[in-house]
């Protein structure tokens, strides 16, 4: 319940602060006197728009702090799902910055909007003027509906299963649309694939090839050059061997008088040795090149395809060929799979709907088991409230296809009148009957279910004598097992709260401020008297009040 509101900046209030009873609070107040304000600040803690116009002093920040008890309202593990401190005694603030920034405070933890609107929405209920304009929404009469049926718990397993559901369906859709798109690229794909799997590029024999073909192109020279050099080196008539024999006989003999000589002997020995083998490896290889055009043909065609698969693909490497086959591969592989993926989601969406039809079913029963018992105590207390002719029929019809909210559509039909057929509400029901079946509703709901503290914003309009103290009974039962708090205009139902507060407006100087204070019996007295007999207050008016008070 709401315990404490404290308010500072905020368009006609400079400072305000008030605490709150159990049971049934009236507010009252002249005509522009600032309750909507105040309703406006309690806006803000529940997550509505902030709005810099609000801002009394546009140089100075805007803060409005609610305190609730919620140690009944088993939000726990809400709280643990946010990562918020839990507190019997939670403190909710938001603040507006003359720059437009808002922010938002649970427990001193800084919060975003949606997670202050939905802890608002386990807290107050703001019932005004336009919230009974919406109970000609089919969304809202079907919440009614399961709020009275306790279908929160399956509801929410129901929600968090076609959330899912939908999630498989948008993914099927989307690997379809992949699998449709893909089949049309599959053949261009594999012919690119197999094109650079059969030319088998391996840049190590890329770079053979090349010097290959390069040795083939040119066999006839370097065979020449070769033999040429072996004739110079051994097959000639004069060659650098025999050359290099007789070198060696000079300085063995003279190696067997002089040391030094010995040495250089020593080594031309070696270089002898080494002119031989290369002669011979030389010779060799002039053997072994030989002209082979069809082996030419080969490489160069090889070659070709090599360079040709560089030019299409716009690279300049053995490597990045090689990289461009295997995405290839991984492109086919995945259209490959698709099959599979899309054969798996579509039995899970198959399994998840057979889940979500049970639930949906189950919602279904327990939503019109509980018709009968909302129509009869809806028209008991439309009834009392002066319409004894009013009839609710609610018609709850199957939809084709699955929901948020299961399969069901309902539709709440009215009359006021004995023998009209009752109707769609928004063609049938006055603004007055409207708020009338709106209390009806919530009365019943609060009857069998923990609320919210309840705000009921002028849901009297329209209404007056016997009729506003049967509105005034209905919101005293009320308050009986959740808070209410009731802003009014009639003398009637201000007389049944537990506690009355009064709006007012005064001036300082050359502005004017919004307050609020809770009355004493006396003052309570006379804000009635005032309500019944306007500004100048009768004695008749006075004894009145004190009727309606039970003084």
């Amino acid at each position: 319940m709401l315990t404490h509101l404290y308010v500072k900046n905020y368009a006609l209030i400079e400072s305000l602060e008030i605490d709150f009873q159990k049971g049934l609070t009236i507010i009252t107040g002249e005509t522009g006197a600032g309750k909507s304000i105040l309703l406006g600040a309690l806006g803000l803690v529940i997550g509505q728009r902030a709005d810099t116009q609000a801002l009394r002093d546009k140089e100075q920040k805007c803060v409005v702090e609610v305190t609730f008890d919620i140690k009944g309202y088993k939000l726990k593990s809400f709280f643990k799902s946010q990562d918020l401190d839990y507190a019997d005694e939670c403190v909710v603030r938001r603040e507006i910055n003359p720059s437009g920034n808002s922010r938002a405070f649970i427990n001193d933890t800084p919060v975003t909007l949606p997670v202050l609107k939905e802890l608002g929405s386990f807290l107050i209920d703001i019932h005004s003027q336009h919230e009974t304009l919406e109970i000609n929404s089919g969304s809202l009469q079907l919440s009614l509906v399961d709020a009275v049926a306790d279908n929160d718990k399956l509801l929410t397993e129901y929600q968090q299963l076609f959330a899912q559901y939908k999630t498989l369906q948008k993914q099927l859709a989307e690997l379809k649309a992949q699998e449709e798109q893909s089949k049309k690229d599959f053949d261009y794909f594999s012919f690119l694939f197999h094109e650079l799997e059969e030319a088998a590029i391996n840049a190590e024999e890329i770079k053979n090839a090349e010097e290959e073909l390069e040795t083939l192109n040119n066999a006839e020279e370097i065979q020449g050059n070769l033999v040429a050099v072996v004739n110079i080196l051994s097959e000639g008539e004069i060659n650098i061997l025999n050359q290099f024999t007789e070198i060696k006989n000079l300085l063995n003999n003279a190696a067997k008088h002089s040391a030094q000589a010995k040495e250089l002997a020593e080594r031309i020995n070696s270089v002898y040795i080494e002119l031989k083998e290369l002669s011979r490896e030389i010779s060799a290889a002039s053997e072994s090149i030989m002209a082979d055009p069809e082996r030419a043909q080969m490489l160069s065609d090889k070659l070709d395809t090599y360079n040709h698969l560089l030019q299409k693909h716009r690279v300049a490497r053995a490597e990045e060929l090689i990289q461009i086959k295997n995405d290839l591969e991984s492109k086919l592989q995945f259209v490959s799979g698709l099959d599979t993926q899309i054969a798996k989601l579509e039995s899970d969406i198959q399994d998840e709907e057979k889940q979500l039809l049970k639930l949906a079913d189950e919602l279904s029963k327990r939503r019109n088991s509980k018709l009968q018992e909302i129509e009869k105590s809806v028209s008991q207390t439309l009834s009392a409230l002066g319409m004894p002719n009013a009839v609710l029929k609610i018609n709850c019809s199957k939809l084709e296809k699955l929901n948020e909210n299961g399969f069901d559509s309902v539709q709440f039909l009215f009359s006021a009148n004995k023998g009209s057929e009752p109707k769609e509400l928004g063609k049938v029901a006055s603004g007055g009957e409207l708020s009338r079946l709106m209390l009806s509703l919530k009365a019943l709901m609060a009857q069998i279910k923990t609320l919210p503290t309840i705000i009921f914003d002028e849901i009297d309009t329209g209404v007056s004598g016997e009729i506003a103290h049967k509105i005034g009974n209905i919101m005293e039962d009320m308050a009986k097992n959740m808070q209410v708090i009731a802003i009014t205009h009639l003398p009637q139902i201000a007389s049944k709260g537990k506690t009355h507060l009064k709006v007012y407006k005064k001036d300082k100087g050359e502005i004017t401020h919004s307050l609020i204070k809770e009355l004493s019996k006396e003052e309570r007295v006379e804000e009635i008297a005032h309500m019944l007999s306007g500004d100048k207050i009768t004695d008749v008016a006075l004894q009145n009040a004190k009727s309606l008070l039970s003084l």
